[in-house]
């Protein structure tokens, strides 16, 4: 069961596509699959869909069709680095739009799995849940500096540019090391690995998620609590024996006695 938002004509009064048209639209809606559609706008000028890529991982794709379409190719926009050129014939239909989609969708993996890299290696400056459409990262160097890092989407294992922040002398001397060691980046190194080569530093690492170490806490000794009424008998009888002493000790202990 699924849900598809009808929106208003953007055309303004009298420019519905005709009987034909719609016809043929919504043909092609079936190919793709109308449980990836989320959003059209009655006039059909815009149909947004969700792909899903290879890592599981869902993004938002509206089609925009012209007053011209289909002989007019469909422009496409999304939450991405940069915007693939779409290859348009005569021939051609919307599941073609889609797969050329899923194709540029997989050549961005790299990117985000040097994103991806970054953030689990690297104090990174800024919200937890970064956008798809990003290919840059803050990140923290020390207490009073930092560098801004644009990554190159086409080619995210390359040395990235780079803007550092921080008092005058401590950038001067991340930029003489950049300049010095640059020649060292390695492609197929990992990229934390290459910047504190660059650097000459050791990098700070993501700070530690303590609510998520007190739930560990918590979950490790529900476990053990749980996990009791699967002991042996005669170790069930020692342990519930034990706990029954210790309470009634702690019942028994008057306030004068501590």
């Amino acid at each position: 069961m699924f849900t598809v938002a009808l929106e208003g004509p953007i055309h303004g009064e009298g420019s519905l596509p005709s009987p034909t048209l719609y016809r043929s639209i919504f043909s092609q809606i079936e190919e793709i699959g109308w449980e990836h559609l989320i959003k059209a706008n009655e006039d059909l000028s815009s149909l947004t869909f969700r792909i899903i890529d290879e890592k599981g991982k869902y993004h938002v794709m509206e089609i925009m069709l012209s007053r011209n379409y289909p002989e007019a190719p469909p422009s496409i926009n999304a939450d991405l680095p940069y915007i693939p050129k779409m290859k348009w014939s005569n021939t051609s239909r919307l599941i073609d739009v889609i797969n050329q989609f899923r194709e540029h969708l997989k050549k961005l993996q790299v990117l985000w799995s040097t994103l991806e890299c970054i953030d689990n290696n690297l104090s990174v400056i800024g919200p937890k849940e970064q956008s798809f459409g990003t290919a840059q990262r803050h990140i923290s160097l020390c207490e009073d500096s930092s560098v801004l890092l644009h990554i190159n989407p086409c080619k995210p294992n390359t040395l990235p540019e780079c803007r550092f922040l921080g008092s005058d002398q401590k950038v001067d001397l991340l930029l003489k090391n950049w300049k010095k060691n640059s020649r060292n980046w390695k492609i197929d190194k990992a990229f934390h690995e290459n910047l504190a080569t660059i650097l000459e530093t050791e990098l700070p690492q993501p700070p530690i998620a303590t609510t998520t170490a007190a739930q560990k806490g918590d979950e490790t000794m529900d476990c053990g609590i749980c996990y009791a009424q699967y002991l042996p008998i005669g170790l069930l009888m020692f342990y519930l024996g034990i706990a029954h002493i210790v309470q009634n000790q702690l019942l028994s202990k008057s306030p004068v006695d501590s």
